[in-house]
C-alpha cells in the first residue's frame, strides 16, 4: 500500500506552534515561490513549443523539413534556416530576457531575511521558514508569510497593515490579537513555550475570508480574518508584532491568486496566424494544380522528351502519378516565398515603434509628479486597440475615495441645508459661514458643516439627535490614534466609517479608546466607557453592521446601520409614519448623487441576551459553516429595530473623469461601473461623470431579482428577440 498527498484535497488544516517535527508530517508548502515560467533544462523545448504555435514559424519547420529531402528539394535548405532560425532566436532572446528578471525577482523575494523564533530570535530567509515557525515583524515590512498575529508592541494586541499588493487600497487596515495571546507580548521565554494548535480552513484565494479555530490550555478560541496577516502586506504605524506562521509559499493567499504565467496572444497575432493560414491554403491550391498538370504533361508529352530529360527510375516504371506527387512538393518549396516569414519582424519593429509613441505622448504626461507614460509591452498599443469594454468599480476609481459628511435625516427632521431669512435655500460655497465647534476641544479642524441647527439641537440635548451621533460613535471598526493629548487620528478601513466617526467627533460624542471589551466616548466632554458585548460584521451579503453595548447604567443596546432597505425591512410596524419621512430625505439625498445609510436601535433584556451569547459562542467556534451559523444568529436579533435617521456622505469624482469617458464613448467602448449606491444616486452620478447625456432619449431603467425578470424586461424595450 502507497499514500498520495495531493494539496488541493486538504480539507482541513492542522498547525502547531513551534513544533516542525509535528508540521513536516504533513505536505504542507515551504515558503519558497516561484513565478518565472524558464529554466535551464525546460527554457528551450518550451519556448520552441511557444514559438511554434505561430503558423508561419509552423510552416518554415515543415518546410526545412522538406527541402532536406534531395528528392524533392530544388532550393538550399539554407535559405530558410537563416531567417527561421534568426526569428526564433531573436524572440527566444526577449523571451528569456523577461523571464530572467522574473527569476531575479523571486530570488530577491526568497533572499529577504525574516526574525524566526528558535529558542531565540535568529535570521532566515524567507524561502527557510516554516508553517508553524513564529516570526518577529517590524515596522515598514513585508509579511512574511500567512501568519496568526499572536502580540503587538500596541495595546490590545493591535498592528496596522497597508494591504495594496493584494486590493490596491492605501488605507490602513486593523487587525487585532486575541485577548489571550496578546498578553505573550515580546516575552521570548513565553512565545517560545507557545505551543498552541490552530485548525483551520485549507489554502484558498479568498482575500477577505478565514475560518480557524485556536486550541490552547483545554480552550479553543475563534479565529476570523481580523486575526491574520497576509503575504504581501505592509506592517504600518506598528514597532513591532509576533505571529505563526498558518500558510507558507505558494499556499498564501496572495500566491494562490496568481494564475500561472502564460504564452499570451494579441487579436493581431491570432489575425496573422489566420492570414498565414488562408496564404498556405492558397498555396496548397496552386501546389495541387500544378501538381496535376505536371502528371498529364509527363504522360502526354513527356515521354518524347524521354532522350534529352531522362526519366528517373519511378517514371521509367510509368509511374507518372508518384511523379506528379514529388513535383507537389518541389512547388510547394519553390513557391514558399507566398508566405512572408519577415511579417512576424515586420510586426515587432512597428510595435516598438507604438510603444516610443506612447512615451513620448506629451498629453500623457503628468505634470505633478513630472512622470511620463511608460509602455512596459510592445503590444500594449495592440492590446489596448482590441478594447471593447470597461468594466469600472465607482468608489475610488470615479470618485476621489474622500468622503465627506455632508447631510442627515433625523427623527424625521433634514439636515445640512442652509436657509435664507425667507425661508429658501441657499447654495452653498467655499464663502457659506461654517458651523462654529470651537465648544470642542477634540473637534476635528478640518470638519466642515453650514447648518447650525444640528449643532443647537445637540445643545439642546434632544434625546433623538444625541442617540444617532451615540450611535455613529459606537457602531464602526475604527481604531484611534492619539499621539498628543486631544490629537486624536482615526485609522479607518472605510472611508465612509471615517467620515462618520469625524462627524460625531465634532458634534460632540468623541470616540476615543477602545479595548476588545470596552469602547471610551467624550460625550460633551464627558467620558463614558461602553462595555463592548459583541460586533455583528458587515459583509456584502448583510449590507448592515451592529453593535451591542451596556451602557454605564446597564441597559443594553444594539445600535445598527446599514442600506435603508436591507434596515425597513427589520423595523418595528411602530416606525411607519418615520420610514416614510425618512424614505423621502434618502430620495433627496440620492438624487443629489450621495452615499446614504440608515441608522437604527434595539433595547434588549439581560436574560434574552445571555442565551443568545451562549449560542454565539458556539457558532463561532465551529469550522463548517460558521458563516451561515453566524447569519442566522445576526439575523435572529437584528429584528424589531427602531428608526433614528440616515447618514449622506459626499464623495467627489476624479478630476478629468467626464471628460475621459467622453473619449472613450467617442471610441466605441462600452462602459459598465458598478456600485452599491441606491438607484438615484446611480443616476446622478452617471449623468455627472458624462455616462448618461441629457441628450439620450431612450435611456431605460432594467430592474430584476432573477435572469427570466431580466430577459422579459429586456424584450419590451426590444433589445432581446
Amino acid at each position: 500500500s502507497y499514500t498520495v498527498y495531493c494539496f488541493h484535497l486538504e480539507e482541513e488544516r492542522h498547525v502547531r506552534a513551534n513544533d516542525r517535527d509535528y508540521n513536516e508530517k504533513f505536505p504542507y508548502a515551504d515558503n519558497h515561490i516561484k513565478t518565472c515560467k524558464y529554466n535551464v533544462f525546460t527554457f528551450l523545448p518550451v519556448n520552441l513549443f511557444e514559438q511554434f504555435q505561430r503558423a508561419a514559424n509552423a510552416y518554415f519547420l515543415v518546410l526545412l523539413i522538406l527541402q532536406l529531402i534531395p528528392e524533392i528539394s530544388s532550393l538550399s535548405w539554407v535559405t530558410t534556416t537563416v531567417p527561421l532560425v534568426m526569428v526564433l532566436l531573436i524572440t527566444a532572446v526577449k523571451d528569456a530576457t523577461d523571464d530572467y528578471f522574473r527569476y531575479k525577482s523571486d530570488q530577491q523575494v526568497n533572499s529577504r531575511q525574516s526574525q524566526v523564533l528558535r529558542g531565540n530570535l535568529q535570521n532566515e530567509k524567507w524561502m527557510n521558514v516554516r508553517v508553524g515557525d513564529i516570526i518577529k515583524l517590524e515596522n515598514n515590512h513585508f509579511v512574511t508569510a500567512d501568519i496568526l498575529l499572536l502580540s503587538s508592541s500596541e495595546p490590545y494586541g493591535l498592528c496596522y497593515i497597508e494591504t495594496a499588493e493584494l486590493d490596491g487600497e492605501t488605507n490602513l487596515k486593523v487587525r487585532q490579537a486575541l485577548t489571550v495571546t496578546s498578553d505573550l507580548g515580546a516575552d521570548i521565554t513565553k512565545l517560545a513555550d507557545f505551543n498552541g494548535e490552530v485548525i483551520c480552513e485549507p489554502p484558498n484565494n479568498k482575500l477577505d475570508k478565514f475560518t480557524g479555530t485556536l486550541y490552547w490550555r483545554d480552550n479553543k478560541y475563534p479565529l476570523d480574518n481580523e486575526k491574520m496577516l497576509l503575504r504581501g502586506c505592509v506592517l504600518r504605524n506598528t514597532e513591532w508584532c509576533f505571529g505563526m506562521v498558518v500558510f507558507a509559499g505558494l499556499q498564501t493567499k496572495l500566491m494562490q491568486n496568481c494564475g500561472r504565467t502564460k504564452f499570451k496572444r494579441t487579436s493581431i497575432d491570432k489575425l496573422m496566424n489566420t492570414l498565414v493560414l488562408w496564404i498556405f491554403g492558397f498555396l496548397v491550391c496552386m501546389g495541387v494544380i500544378l501538381a496535376i498538370g505536371n502528371t498529364i504533361w509527363e504522360q502526354k508529352v513527356g515521354r518524347s522528351f524521354s532522350v534529352y530529360l531522362l526519366w528517373d527510375e519511378p517514371i521509367r516504371n510509368n509511374n507518372v502519378v508518384f511523379s506528379g506527387f514529388l513535383t507537389f512538393w518541389s512547388y510547394i518549396i519553390i513557391l514558399n516565398t507566398m508566405v512572408p516569414i519577415s511579417l512576424y519582424v515586420s510586426v515587432e519593429v512597428i510595435r516598438l515603434g507604438h510603444s516610443y509613441f506612447i512615451n513620448w505622448d506629451r498629453k500623457m504626461y503628468y505634470i505633478q509628479k513630472d512622470t511620463p507614460a511608460e509602455a512596459r509591452t510592445t503590444t500594449l498599443n495592440e492590446e489596448l486597440g482590441q478594447v471593447e469594454f470597461i468594466f469600472s468599480d465607482k468608489t475610488g476609481t470615479l470618485t476621489q475615495n474622500i468622503m465627506v459628511f455632508n447631510k442627515c435625516s433625523i427623527n424625521g427632521k433634514s439636515y445640512g441645508d442652509v436657509y435664507d431669512e425667507f425661508g429658501h435655500k441657499v447654495e452653498i460655497t467655499e464663502r457659506t459661514a461654517c458651523v462654529d465647534f470651537s465648544f470642542n476641544p477634540l473637534s476635528d479642524r478640518k470638519f466642515k458643516f453650514h447648518d447650525s441647527s444640528l449643532l443647537e439641537a445637540i445643545k439642546m440635548e434632544e434625546p433623538s439627535v444625541q442617540d444617532f451621533f451615540r450611535l455613529l460613535a459606537l457602531c464602526h471598526t475604527v481604531m484611534p490614534e492619539e499621539k498628543n493629548e486631544g490629537d486624536l487620528v482615526y485609522q479607518a478601513q472605510s472611508p465612509d466609517e471615517g467620515a462618520l466617526v469625524t462627524a460625531a467627533r465634532n458634534f460632540g460624542f468623541v470616540f476615543r479608546s477602545r479595548t476588545p471589551e470596552t469602547v471610551t466616548l467624550y460625550e460633551m466632554g464627558t467620558a463614558v466607557n461602553y462595555q463592548l458585548l459583541a460586533i455583528l460584521d458587515f459583509n456584502n451579503v448583510r449590507k448592515r453592521m451592529s453593535v451591542i453595548v451596556r451602557n454605564p447604567a446597564g441597559h443594553i443596546k444594539l445600535y445598527c446601520k446599514g442600506a435603508d432597505t436591507i434596515i425597513f425591512d427589520r423595523l418595528d410596524p411602530s416606525n411607519h409614519v418615520l420610514m416614510n419621512t425618512t424614505s423621502e430625505h434618502l430620495y433627496e439625498f440620492a438624487g443629489e448623487g450621495l452615499r446614504t445609510l440608515a441608522l437604527a436601535y434595539k433595547d434588549l433584556d439581560e436574560n434574552v441576551l445571555e442565551e443568545w451569547m451562549k449560542r454565539l459562542l458556539y457558532a463561532s467556534t465551529v469550522i463548517e459553516n460558521r458563516e451561515e451559523g453566524l447569519a442566522d444568529l445576526y439575523e435572529e436579533i437584528e429584528t424589531g429595530l427602531m428608526l433614528l435617521g440616515a447618514t449622506a456622505v459626499e464623495d467627489k469624482l476624479q478630476e478629468g473623469v467626464p471628460e475621459t469617458i467622453a473619449c472613450l464613448t467617442l471610441a466605441n467602448i462600452k462602459i459598465w461601473v458598478l456600485t452599491g449606491d441606491k438607484l438615484e444616486t446611480a443616476m446622478n452620478i452617471g449623468y455627472s461623470c458624462n455616462m448618461l447625456r441629457d441628450d439620450m432619449n431612450e435611456v431605460f431603467i432594467i430592474s430584476g431579482h432573477s435572469v427570466l425578470e431580466v430577459q422579459q424586461q429586456l424584450r419590451l424595450v426590444n433589445l432581446l428577440p
